[in-house]
């Protein structure tokens, strides 16, 4: 769905904009109004931060610049195309728009992208039926020609976050949209992440090389082992391997299925001497933000008492050879499986990350250490893993509204809780994944705050992918309103204090705890979407759970202080922001017209908004009222006049949207 923009707002629908005039600075201000929820708020961020790793664009907070983006909760989830320049440029993030994969389609609007089934080839990879098509909503599958908007040289992408679904805007029960390769029926309108596609058109229309927080990835597919050496002064080293004996049999990029490839680095402590230490260096890494997330895929079926650390060589002025410093023992027992590890590093130097096995034990071993798909990004490490085995089976026979939980996890500041799935749906969503977040609660547990204030607790389903920047991940988060009710006319609250407004629950080691309400979503991810990618990979799906303090969100964002040294500019406000008090009704858009605030109304194919603040509606079906005059002349005046203003008003609104001006909006997919 899409209304339209700057000066007015004009209807328009292609696939990204041309012209550099569009183009925001690869670090775009933005300002979150008062009026967004919360939830909203925290998810924002996060899109923000796929954005930093997956592309060179970042966000600040708006700090004066002529031109920002002011984040509200509209009616819905809408953007403009591009950089509009008029100073503050809305875009709406509304009820229900909270999940990341509609915010970052949003920003990849306002970036300057239309919808993808909106492209000049369009009709080569789908068919439009537009008798399916519910009255009035047409124009939202109109496509324009290449001389006013680019692919990018980017094959059409039915896996794309910015297509529609195939039952956009449908006026039955039968698709609006069928794709001509049957099997992307389903593909289309997914909502979880980036594809390739859409990373790889925003890299070349912004000129990226990097993304902002990545570091480095390594699958050890290629025999230079990514930059990585062999560290100095060790009796033995690691051995890039396609099997080990003792195991793994197989690496976790591939899992054995492609020949000719699939190969991971071991440690045989089984013919090592005890005290043999061997040392993997990562090349030589330039952060920026002083902290990182180490992620690696971690087989250990060496003896019980051998060991991998974690350690980081830092290098300065004092220590040009580096220095090395010990992060974390990655402690456990050996298992026939590969692991997911997490390890949080602070570091502010240059510096290479170094993993260091040991052969400890004396007694036999056949196996070793080994590792495969690493990871390394300037962000923040998820908390806890929950890890389903046997995934594929367990949707496949959980009745449906029958539901699965995590083990309780407790978070940094004491506040402990669930993620409760169901396989099979809720009642009504077959064929869905349905995910929701309970707060838990023992008997004698001290130190928390009731009702729970302001934790976002997030429930990622990870998309296995070796390398993060490729990962199409599932997430959705909930935050704990300290003020929301448990129903309508309740005294209690939703997230009090579980023992008071949960129940009482046996946990599978025969221990007691309660378990409050829970809240999330019946459509999590589609059967058919969990089953796709890498999201069950050697038959197990790996949840990551995190919760976090957002009660910083509670605050308004400060604004920027005028600073008269930098005048406005034409067609832009000011940085004391004279749109902030101006309110323009039915989704028009205010913008500095010649030093002073104006609203420029939403103009369609046959009505228009118009009036100081977009307050009336016209339309050509418009059906005037006059009182009669004294005279059939006076009559006939009066009409012509009004006839006139009518045309002169849709004219004028229309000529002034020949800017290109439009606002996009979201069609949710599940």
């Amino acid at each position: 769905m899409q209304k339209e923009g700057k000066k007015t707002l004009f209807r328009q629908t292609r696939n990204s904009i041309i012209g550099d005039e569009y183009r925001w600075p690869k670090t775009i201000p933005y300002y979150m109004e008062d009026d967004l929820e919360i939830n909203a708020k925290g998810v924002i961020l996060k899109a923000f931060e796929q954005y930093r790793l997956k592309t060179c664009i970042d966000f600040k907070p708006w700090t004066g610049e002529a031109n920002y983006i002011s984040i509200f909760k509209g009616g819905g989830c809408f953007s403009s195309v591009g950089n509009r320049r008029v100073g503050k440029q809305r875009l709406s993030i509304g009820s229900n728009c909270d999940r990341i994969a509609t915010i970052e389609h949003e920003f990849l609007h306002a970036l300057g992208f239309w919808h993808e089934q909106s492209r000049a080839d369009r009709d080569d990879y789908v068919r439009i039926m537009w008798d399916r098509i519910s009255e009035g909503k047409e124009h939202n599958f109109n496509t324009y020609d290449d001389t006013t908007s680019s692919s990018l040289g980017v094959p059409y992408d039915y896996g794309s976050m910015m297509h529609y679904s195939k039952n956009a805007f449908r006026n039955g029960t039968e698709p609006t949209i069928v794709t001509k390769i049957p099997a992307f029926s389903d593909v289309i309108g997914q909502r979880m992440e980036f594809s390739d596609s859409d990373l790889l058109k925003l890299h070349r229309l912004y000129n990226c090389t990097q993304g902002a927080t990545f570091l480095d990835s390594c699958d050890f597919e290629r025999e230079n082992i990514c930059g990585m050496i062999q560290g100095q002064g060790d009796r033995a080293d690691w051995l890039r391997v396609s099997k080990a004996a003792g195991r793994p049999d197989t690496d976790y990029s591939n899992m054995g299925k492609c020949t000719g490839s699939g190969y991971f680095m071991h440690f045989g402590t089984g013919t090592a001497n005890t005290g043999d230490m061997a040392l993997l260096e990562s090349r030589l890494l330039y952060p920026k933000r002083g902290y990182q997330c180490l992620q690696f895929f971690y087989y250990n079926s060496a003896g019980p008492s051998d060991t991998l650390k974690i350690y980081v060589r830092e290098y300065d002025k004092a220590n040009p050879n580096g220095k090395l410093r010990f992060i974390k023992t990655i402690d456990g027992p050996p298992q026939e499986l590969w692991q997911l590890h997490h390890v949080s590093l602070d570091v502010k130097t240059k510096f290479r990350v170094v993993f260091q096995g040991t052969k400890e034990g004396s007694g036999p071993s056949t196996g070793g250490l080994s590792l495969d798909d690493i990871n390394l990004s300037e962000t923040t490490c998820p908390e806890f893993i929950w890890r389903v085995k046997n995934f594929s089976h367990v949707m496949d026979n959980t009745p449906m509204n029958t539901s699965i939980f995590s083990p309780p996890f407790t978070s940094k500041e004491g506040y402990t809780f669930q993620m409760e799935l169901y396989p099979s749906g809720k009642a009504g969503y077959p064929g869905e994944l349905s995910a929701y977040a309970h707060l838990v609660a023992r008997e004698g547990d001290t130190g928390q705050k009731w009702p729970c204030p302001w934790k976002q607790i997030t429930m990622m389903l990870m998309d296995q992918h070796p390398h993060i920047q490729k990962r199409m991940s599932n997430q959705r988060s909930v935050t704990t309103d300290p003020n929301m009710k448990a129903s309508t006319g309740s005294d209690q609250f939703f997230w009090d204090d579980p023992r008071k407004v949960g129940v009482e629950v046996t946990h599978t080691d025969g221990s007691k705890y309660f378990r409050g309400p829970g809240a999330g979503t019946a459509v999590y991810l589609t059967h058919l979407r969990a089953k796709s990618r890498d999201f069950i990979k050697g038959g197990d799906a790996i949840f990551l759970l995190t919760m976090e303090d957002v009660s910083h969100l509670t605050v308004t964002q400060p604004l920027p202080s005028p600073t008269p040294s930098s005048p406005p500019q034409t067609g832009t406000t000011a940085p004391s922001d004279v749109c902030l008090n101006v309110q323009c009704q039915n989704d028009g858009v205010c913008v500095l017209d010649e030093g002073r605030a104006a609203c420029r109304c939403v103009v369609g194919d046959d009505w228009w908004y118009y009036g100081n603040s977009c307050q009336y509606k016209g339309s050509t079906n418009d059906k005037t009222t006059l009182a009669l005059a004294s005279s059939l002349s006076v009559l006939g005046v009066m009409l012509v006049i009004t006839a006139v203003s009518i045309v002169c008003v849709k004219k004028k609104y229309k000529k002034r949207g020949n800017d290109n001006s439009v606002v996009m909006a979201n069609m949710n997919a599940s």
